[in-house]
């Protein structure tokens, strides 16, 4: 399958100016659903690069053992206790959570960084995005649960995944040989885009390929596709909301997540070097990225 470069010119209006009199509700609100016992700064760092990327809200869900730790670490967010065993998610939760995004009016859900497929999890996941009537980003333990349950719950909604190869391999139960092939593949899987991580990170909305020109070894530590998770909610809350909640504008917020993603690491490892960089270092290098691509920010 023929590939194309990811031309940030062209993803450059999802970076409009913001209006002067607007405010937090008009830039999108962002349920976080992750964490587990010794895996809470998954869910922040997720949370805060959503609200980084320019998200007006972000509320986490996690269990309810772990709420203590996460609202420490990000005030700027909302926390939401949700049933739990052992420091995971629990079935139960699932109803919980679903009303929680009712009862606040969120915009789009990003659900899996650090949840663990410890006990009920996996089956937590499923009934939950099977519940919620929102646009979802799908990320890390999430898509393992898709993996183990042997379906991806069909919404009608346009959405976005970020596997890294091996859990394209679970999701596709199948060898990721044809990197092009296999992220086109799991696009139509989800019925929305998929970005599948690596070196030239690949991004496709099942017809379509692009390949990214940004990143490097940099982004070879715990935390980045978190941050990466984050990215993509945050860009594409602003972008549905704006334009609504389509495949194109998945599509499009994917690759402007995953340009952006490489950039910061480029730019991080300029002063950290490329040993060095933090996944939190990522997204501290976010403005200096959008401004490096040209963006009035």
């Amino acid at each position: 399958m023929k590939t194309r470069k990811i031309a940030p010119g062209r993803l450059m209006p999802l970076l409009a100016p913001r209006v002067r009199n607007s405010h937090k509700g008009d830039y999108g609100h962002v349920l976080v659903v992750a964490g587990s016992r010794g895996m809470t700064g998954a869910a922040v760092l997720a949370a805060r690069a959503a609200l980084k990327a320019g998200a007006g809200l972000v509320t986490m869900a996690c269990p309810a053992t772990e709420r203590q730790l996460v609202a420490l670490a990000l005030p700027e967010a909302m926390t939401f206790s949700a049933a739990s065993s052992n420091g995971c998610f629990s079935l139960k939760a699932a109803g919980q959570v679903a009303g929680l995004a009712r009862d606040k009016k969120a915009d789009i859900v990003l659900i899996g960084p650090g949840l663990s497929t410890w006990g009920e999890t996996p089956a937590f996941v499923i009934k939950l995005l099977s519940a919620l009537q929102l646009p979802a980003v799908v990320d890390a333990d999430a898509l393992n649960a898709v993996a183990i349950a042997g379906r991806y719950p069909q919404t009608g909604l346009p959405g976005i995944i970020t596997p890294h190869p091996g859990e394209a391999r679970r999701l596709l139960a199948a060898a990721v040989s044809d990197r092009p092939a296999s992220v086109a593949a799991l696009a139509r899987m989800c019925a929305g885009a998929a970005v599948l991580k690596g070196a030239g990170t690949l991004v496709s909305d099942g017809v379509s390929v692009l390949e990214n020109t940004t990143g490097g070894p940099a982004l070879a530590k715990g935390g980045s596709g978190d941050v990466l998770a984050g990215f993509c909610a945050g860009f594409f809350v602003q972008a549905g909301l704006r334009r609504g909640f389509s495949l194109k504008t998945a599509f499009e917020s994917a690759s402007l997540a995953v340009y952006l993603h490489g950039l910061c690491g480029d730019l991080a490892a300029v002063k950290f070097t490329e040993r060095g960089v933090l996944a939190s270092e990522l997204i501290d290098a976010l403005p200096r990225a959008m401004r490096r691509m040209g963006a009035r920010t």
